[in-house]
């Protein structure tokens, strides 16, 4: 059966990841956005914390937590600050990624290659990709970083390490600015480590999108939630403008966008940690939360007027952020391509309800 419940251990986790959300990365989300990067007291508080050994296998000295831990440690730091998150975390997808694809040998080029946190590996996942010989050629208009130790390359049923010959052009970037934003280009990079394994590039790209569908839940909950408390101080026409039916049913809709798209991704994440088909689960739960966000973003500035706009309220930000994140690993469109055809294919509905939860 599908339990919501994490249990102790998980519990501890996810609080301590509020914590470090709500002491350390809303504080300085604006400070981290000017400098798109984190500074030194974030990266001290994420050492001590170790949250970045979620997902690494025990053998390699992680916790060896699953999928589930991931979302659910994702949405609390990116309701503090998405792009910070992004930034704290060395690893990312990227290791999921070469842990499905390649097993322990890909793992171990993968830390080896980042020197302790100092450096990140960034995730692209494309169609096709560029290989001549032992090297590998890429153009990617924009991802959310400004530096990497590590490109991972997933491409078809292939994953590619590059650790050298990464070119990363520095673009302005609308969302996800703490993390960084640039135009990388892999021009005859070398490839350091290449794997191929089709069930395993399936089970990665799901990770993918639920690893990025529980940061734009963060998001989304941070905008609901700032919303929601601003409506019931503003007043207009002697009372709360909450409590005018209008906005207040505006705000239910936000809010049930929000908990419908949680319940697909703790689904699908559940579905990825016991080994069953999860792909077309990954994505349409991947679809439904950038959906949501289309409604949860631009309402969550609606709701503040004009100073929804300005820096002073983060709504703005939340806002910026959902879009950015949508765009990660094919956006809507791959997403709910592969949900429908995975449909076609078997020709049965989405077995979100196996479980019996739901």
């Amino acid at each position: 059966m599908f339990d919501l419940d994490p249990g102790d251990e998980l519990a501890l986790i996810v609080d301590t990841a509020r914590k470090l959300a709500e002491t350390e990365l809303t504080p300085r989300m604006r400070e981290s956005e000017a400098a798109r990067a984190v500074d030194a007291g974030l990266l001290a508080a994420w050492d001590e914390v170790g949250l970045a050994a979620l997902e690494l296998p025990e053998r390699h000295d992680g916790a060896g937590l699953g999928c589930v831990a991931r979302v659910l440690v994702n949405e609390e730091l990116a309701a503090g600050d998405a792009g910070a998150a992004l930034a704290l975390d060395p690893f990312g997808p990227a290791l999921t990624t070469l842990l499905e694809v390649g097993g322990d040998d890909a793992v171990t080029a993968l830390t080896s290659a980042l020197d302790h946190g100092a450096s990140r590996a960034i995730l692209v996942i494309v169609d096709a990709v560029d290989v001549s010989a032992d090297t590998l050629t890429l153009d990617a208009a924009w991802v959310p970083a400004d530096e990497a130790g590590a490109v991972v390359v997933l491409a078809g049923s292939d994953a590619f390490l590059v650790t050298e010959g990464i070119s990363l052009e520095r673009v302005r970037g609308a969302g996800l600015r703490a993390a960084g934003a640039a135009r990388l280009e892999l021009e005859g990079a070398s490839i350091a480590g290449r794997w191929t394994d089709a069930a395993g590039a399936e089970r990665a790209r799901a990770r993918a999108r639920l690893h990025a569908a529980s940061l734009l839940l963060g998001v989304m909950r941070s905008a609901c939630d700032f919303s929601t408390a601003y409506s019931q101080e503003r007043e207009a026409f002697g009372k709360p403008i909450g409590h005018h039916q209008a906005l207040a049913f505006l705000m239910v809709d936000m809010r049930m966008a929000l908990d419908a798209a949680r319940l697909l991704v703790h689904e699908a994440a559940w579905r990825v940690d016991r080994a069953l088909p999860c792909a077309a689960e990954a994505a349409a739960a991947w679809a439904e939360c950038i959906e949501a966000s289309r409604l949860i973003g631009p309402n969550g500035v609606q709701v503040l007027g004009g100073h929804g706009f300005m820096a002073d309220y983060p709504v703005e930000k939340h806002m910026r952020e959902s879009r950015a994140l949508g765009l990660l690993f094919g956006g809507y469109d791959a997403a709910i391509e592969e949900a429908g055809q995975r449909l076609v294919e078997t020709d049965t509905p989405l077995d979100l309800g196996q479980s019996g939860a739901l």
